[in-house]
């Protein structure tokens, strides 16, 4: 669905002739005092859920129960997922055996550089294909956009090729080990999905081409925003691949939609939050479900998050699985399409804030 626009909000007709950083604009103008109309866009306070309310209390998946716990553990949590997957698409995975400590030097490494002067972020400014080794840029895509967003960003590949930023000097050892720990718990999690599914444990990563897979290192900046109701860091969307980890920093922003509401997110710092995507649904025929989810911003201070997407292999055809169709007595809901194209598709300007879903759907 498109964003809904603001109406009648009042904001600053100061728009920059030529966006480059959302983070200079909000830091040079000492007169932002309202968002610019560029980036209007109204959230309705009515649609966000009460975080006390028990409805919305966020699943919570013990990974060393997964790794190290006793059968009746494990098989414990996988039966836990069926449910969270099927109703939620979303969880938190704690004990994952990633150092809390790596986690945030992640994170200070990626304020790192986008604390660098712009003239040396714009070195890796490159197009809208989201396969490029690596990206940096701001609100989403400037050729589509038709609402700024409140965030800049970098995108590096860092599998089945490791790709990295330069800088700053830090980032490419940190990034690495990082990427390679986030790696093993998105497998681990792979797995046991696969047998809540009644599959065996590598049914996922080989049908997937997991060897091969599409793994991203993607970075975005918040930074304060003087009316935070009338702007937002990333619209309602899904993510296009099988699961994605996230992080962020001491600010909480994260928002995913769950029974009609938006709940913002909140978890312990040493935990991952995890949310399915959409070759996930497609592959479980929408039994398992690619949550709808969307980034606010705040007028306390600047939010990072650090979000690590997991796909196929870009040449992998993916259509809901033989095996599953059968055993539930169903036909196809969903078209299969190489994961590429459906990447293109999703970034296209014809399905622009909508759902890639509806251009597959048998």
């Amino acid at each position: 669905m498109a964003p809904a626009i603001a109406q009648n909000v009042e904001t600053s007709t100061v728009t920059p002739t030529k966006v480059t950083s959302i983070k200079t604009l909000a830091e040079s103008s000492a007169a932002l005092s309202s968002v610019p109309s560029a980036y209007a866009f109204t959230i309705n306070p009515n649609d966000e859920a009460d975080p006390n309310d028990p409805e919305f209390a966020v699943p919570i998946i013990d990974m060393s129960l997964l790794t190290c716990g006793s059968p009746d553990q494990r098989s414990k949590i996988i039966q836990d997922l069926v449910k969270i997957c099927q109703e939620w698409g979303f969880f938190i995975v704690i004990n994952h055996g990633v150092p809390e400590s790596l986690m945030k030097a992640m994170i200070d490494s990626c304020h790192g550089f986008f604390s660098l002067p712009e003239s040396e972020k714009q070195e890796f400014k490159s197009g809208n294909d989201v396969l490029e080794m690596f990206k940096y840029g701001t609100s989403y895509n400037l050729a589509l956009d038709k609402v700024l967003l409140w965030r800049d960003f970098f995108k590096v590949r860092t599998h089945p090729e490791f790709y990295s930023l330069n800088k700053p000097a830090s980032f490419s050892e940190i990034s690495l080990e990082f990427s390679k720990r986030t790696r093993e718990v998105a497998l681990e999690i792979i797995k046991a999905i696969s047998e809540s599914l009644g599959l065996e444990p590598n049914y996922i990563y080989d049908a997937m081409n997991m060897d091969r897979g599409l793994q991203m290192l993607a970075g975005n900046y918040y930074p304060l925003c003087p009316q935070p109701e009338h702007a937002i860091g990333i619209p309602h969307h899904t993510d296009h691949g099988l699961v994605t980890l996230l992080i962020q920093n001491e600010m909480k922003g994260l928002q995913v939609e769950h029974n009609g509401k938006w709940l913002t997110v909140d978890g312990p710092a040493n935990g991952f939050f995890v949310n399915l995507a959409d070759q996930m649904q497609i592959l479980t025929n929408g039994k398992y479900k690619s949550v709808m989810h969307r980034a606010i911003v705040n007028n306390k201070a600047a939010r990072i998050s650090i979000a690590i997407p997991h796909g196929p292999s870009v040449d992998t055809t993916i259509a809901p699985s033989p095996e599953l169709c059968d055993r539930e007595g169903q036909a196809p809901k969903y078209l299969a399409m190489n994961y590429k194209e459906y990447i293109q598709l999703q970034q296209s300007g014809k399905n622009y804030m909508k759902s890639t879903f509806d251009h597959i759907r048998v």
